[in-house]
């Protein structure tokens, strides 16, 4: 685990569309000062910024996709992916100037913007990172669907994902996750859907720029029809696994413990984190302190909280 704070190292771009909207944009990487956290900067017409904090506060929609929305009414849509980047490369403070409404897709995953994380090279800063220790069981439910946080040392996903489809059914990831597992077994899943689903998407004015390019798609027949198939065996549960990576970084700080769901999604990551967030005797906010050995770390307490 980290001891300290990271940016990157300078400024960098990148162009796409949007999946929902269609629309190209063009989203800026900045580096941050400490403490300043993961904050999107959405510029206007008129190239006025509005800021918006990277922090489950501002979650609003979490339909298809998670939704940031500021005082203003400002908002920024399917942010995960490039959040659960940000979280799996360790960055804690980062500015993401972007001209649009929405986070590019690219092809589903977050390996562009992993790409961009490296050519811009990371940064470590003075302060030490600050990590959310789970110190009780913590859940939601609804429905059939639940997730929880449990105390575990280290950082660790159980992800569990049962649909009727037989080319999806019934699919689980369980593993510590640091940079490195991230990269690997996680980064390169895609976002998925049915085409069966696909007019109604269109009608409802979503999935505008969806193409076989940044999804994939299971046809009629219940086969994934993208040329190439399947980058992992089970890469619909690992691509659930990278969205509540990205959707748990909302909660302003990376946690030790263990996260688990049962058909989970979007709005269920974020009630998770609320509930977390909500009960002060689940958690404690600590630092990362380098002692003894090389390679050695423990916990201390930390003052603020997230």
């Amino acid at each position: 685990m980290q001891d300290f704070q990271t940016t990157i190292a300078k400024r960098i771009s990148v162009s796409g569309a949007g999946v929902h909207s269609g629309a190209p944009v063009t989203l800026s990487f900045l580096p941050a000062a400490v403490n300043t956290g993961i904050v999107f900067n959405v510029i206007d017409s008129a190239g006025v910024r509005h800021p918006i904090k990277a922090l489950v506060s501002e979650v609003g929609a979490t339909d298809l996709s998670t939704k940031l929305a500021n005082a203003e009414g400002i908002t920024i849509s399917t942010i995960e992916h490039v959040m659960a980047a940000i979280a799996g490369s360790g960055i804690d403070n980062m500015v993401l100037e972007i001209d649009g409404p929405e986070v590019p897709i690219f092809d589903g995953s977050s390996a562009a913007f992993l790409e961009a994380f490296d050519e811009a090279g990371l940064s470590q800063q003075s302060a030490k990172r600050r990590y959310i220790r789970i110190l009780k069981p913590s859940r939601v439910e609804s429905g059939a669907s639940w997730a929880e946080f449990i105390p575990y040392e280290g950082t660790r996903y159980e992800v569990e994902i049962d649909f009727e489809t037989p080319v999806i059914g019934r699919q689980k990831f369980a593993g510590d996750m640091d940079d490195a597992v991230f990269r690997k077994e996680i980064s390169r899943a895609r976002t998925f859907g049915f085409m069966r689903d696909v007019e109604r998407l269109w009608a409802a004015g979503l999935a505008l720029g969806s193409s076989l390019d940044n999804s994939l798609v299971i046809g009629d027949d219940n086969t994934v029809i993208n040329p190439g198939g399947l980058r992992y065996p089970d890469e619909f549960v690992r691509h659930k696994t990278l969205d509540a990576i990205g959707d748990l970084s909302l909660a302003g700080a990376p946690f030790i413990g263990c996260f688990r769901s049962y058909r989970g999604g979007h709005r269920l990551n974020a009630s998770a984190v609320r509930a977390l967030l909500a009960d002060p005797s689940a958690f404690e906010i600590i630092e990362m302190q380098h002692s003894g050995p090389v390679g050695a770390s423990k916990a201390v307490s930390a003052a603020s909280t997230v």
